[in-house]
């Protein structure tokens, strides 16, 4: 019976749950054993010195966006078999502390990110801006976008000729990006009495120009909250950090049947095709004319949220995510079996 040991900082974040804890159901229909466990972020060395014996546990351990030093990787793989290096972030820079500002390269960060690309037998990135980062370095890279259990997902039951519902959904660090737009949110809800901008956070902004609804997050509600809404939005500022990003929050949008207006960034540029799911929109005139294309015609919004969810259960769903990510944690286990294959 094979082992997986997957690692993670915080195994409450999203990303965690998304890429990892998603894996486990088909992972234990397959007989594997599964554990997931937090990896601290600091206490370089020390932490890989106390968790040897849980990594000499597993034939394949999963480091989810944890990067090693090229000192502290060569301890890691004296205790491990083979080594998967999964990320959906561009965590080879900083993000930026403020939109317009350049997303952080240091040397540090980034000579740590190429020593764990080097060091792991292969690199799981959520898309292909990620690959193209980790392919130097790499062995073997594959790309494996983060995935969406589209079943749990209603599609939109929002009246069509009710006061349009403009949702976003995400965390509160990212609502700078909301904030971008903003004058385009604002020359909207002028042009129309009653428009919401739903909010889906656990923090919110106070725009007295638009009408903010507040919808507090939680896992089990962000389903019904975005079944209410008309439209989902994805601003994104162009930085290295920005470009990284996977678009999950327009997954969602899509699996939920609503049409997209996205910022032509990174793997919003895949998520959202252009015109027929929903709409790129690369500057404030263009946020503000997409976004009146969609509340001014029902059948356009009816038309790109059916091809949004079409397209999702095709290129995004849970169950083709999980199929591809056990053919490589299985292929990676059978070699550890092998006689002279085992290395580190």
């Amino acid at each position: 019976m094979a082992k997986v040991l997957l690692l993670g900082y915080d195994l409450d974040q999203p990303s965690f749950r998304h890429r990892m804890r998603s894996l486990e159901p088909a992972l234990a229909a397959e007989g594997w054993q599964v554990r997931c466990e937090r990896f601290p972020s600091g206490r370089y060395g020390l932490r890989t010195w106390e968790r040897r014996a849980l990594l000499r546990w597993a034939d394949v351990v999963v480091l989810h966006q944890i990067k090693l030093s090229a000192l502290e990787a060569r301890l890691f793989g004296a205790f491990s078999r083979r080594r998967v290096f999964d990320f959906d972030d561009a965590i080879y820079v900083r993000k930026p502390r403020r939109l317009g500002e350049a997303a952080d390269d240091s040397r540090w960060r980034r000579s740590k990110f190429i020593a764990t690309c080097r060091f792991v037998d292969e690199v799981a990135a959520g898309n292909a801006v990620l690959a193209e980062a980790a392919r130097p370095g790499a062995r073997a890279v594959t790309i494996l976008p983060t995935s969406i259990e589209v079943a749990r997902y209603t599609p939109t039951q929002a009246p069509a000729d009710a006061a349009p519902v403009i949702a976003w959904i995400g965390s509160p660090e990212n609502l700078v990006y909301l904030q971008m737009i903003r004058p385009a949110l604002a020359a909207v809800a002028a042009r129309h009495a009653g428009l919401r901008l739903r909010v889906i956070c656990s923090a919110f902004p106070d725009w007295p120009e638009v009408r903010v609804e507040r919808v507090l997050w939680s896992e089990a509600g962000e389903a019904g909250a975005l079944a209410g809404a008309h439209i989902g939005i994805m601003p994104l500022s162009d930085d290295q950090w920005a470009r990284g990003k996977c678009a999950f929050k327009l997954l969602q949008y899509m699996a939920a049947a609503l049409p997209c207006v996205a910022s032509p960034i990174g793997a919003n540029t895949e998520a959202v095709i252009d015109g027929v799911t929903g709409y790129h929109a690369a500057d404030l005139r263009q946020w503000e004319d997409r976004l009146q294309a969609l509340i001014g015609s029902a059948e356009l919004r009816a038309r790109f949220g059916a091809a949004g969810l079409a397209h999702v259960e095709t290129h995004y769903a849970m169950a083709a995510y999980r199929r591809r990510y056990l053919a490589v944690l299985t292929r990676l286990a059978a070699t550890v079996a092998a006689p002279g294959t085992r290395r580190g």
